[in-house]
Order: C-alpha cells, then sequence, then structure tokens
C-alpha cells in the first residue's frame, strides 16, 4: 500500500532521495548530492509516497506562502506509474496552499508530462486565455 505524506527534509535520507532521482533519470540532481540536500532543506513543503519502507515518489513546492508557489519537483519510481501517485503528490502539496492563487511550474516538453499537469489544471502560458500572461525563464 503506497501512503502518502507531507515530510520534513530530515525524514528523506539522502540516499534514497538519490535513488528516487537516478530512477526517474533526473541525473543532474544527482550530481551534486550535497546541492539536492540543500534544495530539499530549502523546500517549503515535501510530500513523499512511500511503498512500505521504499521512496517511491516525492514532490517539493517552493512558496512565499501568501502570492505564489511554485510545484518544483513531482516524481515517480517507474515501476509505480499509473497509478495516480504523481496526482496524490500534487494534491496533497498543494492542498497546504488553498489561498495562493498563482501556482506555476516548469517541466520538460515532454507530451506525457504536459497532459498529466493539464489534468491537474494547469495550462501552459501561450495557451492560458484568463488574461494577459507571459512567463520568462533564465537557466544560468
Amino acid at each position: 500500500m503506497t501512503t502518502i505524506k507531507v515530510v520534513k527534509d530530515s525524514d528523506l535520507p539522502i540516499s534514497e532521495v538519490l535513488e528516487l532521482y537516478r530512477a526517474v533519470e533526473w541525473l543532474a540532481y544527482t550530481e551534486d548530492p550535497d546541492n539536492l540536500a540543500r534544495a530539499l532543506e530549502g523546500s517549503s513543503t515535501l510530500v513523499a509516497a512511500h511503498d512500505g519502507q521504499t521512496l517511491v515518489g516525492l514532490a517539493r513546492v517552493i512558496s512565499d506562502g501568501a502570492s505564489i508557489c511554485y510545484l518544483q519537483d513531482i516524481l515517480v519510481r517507474p515501476s509505480h506509474h499509473r497509478r495516480g501517485i504523481g496526482r496524490a503528490l500534487a494534491e496533497r502539496a498543494l492542498e497546504q496552499y488553498p489561498h495562493v492563487r498563482q501556482k506555476v511550474l516548469i517541466t520538460d516538453d515532454e507530451p506525457k508530462q504536459k497532459a498529466f499537469y493539464e489534468t491537474l489544471g494547469y495550462t501552459q502560458a501561450e495557451e492560458f486565455k484568463g488574461g494577459s500572461v507571459r512567463a520568462f525563464i533564465r537557466f544560468d
């Protein structure tokens, strides 16, 4: 049985988190474990999915708690895809911010990811019909 709960970074052994990121092939995160540990520590909200004792999913949110929150990461071990874990992680993470109007995420240009995030109510910035929105991003 999979359990989904809000956790602290200290609840997640970095070795288990690294294993999860490797399983989904997000290798940029695994190249610098200390940086990943800082990212977890600096997250506003962490939500973990466990199947027994195994970490099978994680969601991270960065937020000011008032006007905006970034759904930074949602990852689910490939062996656990198509079980509703990603949706449960996102919903549990965002329920911490019902009063925050702007919920933002940045993701890879993959059709399956686009479809998944659309089921959660997200719209690509260029497709947004609720007003004038322009999104910018800078990678250094």
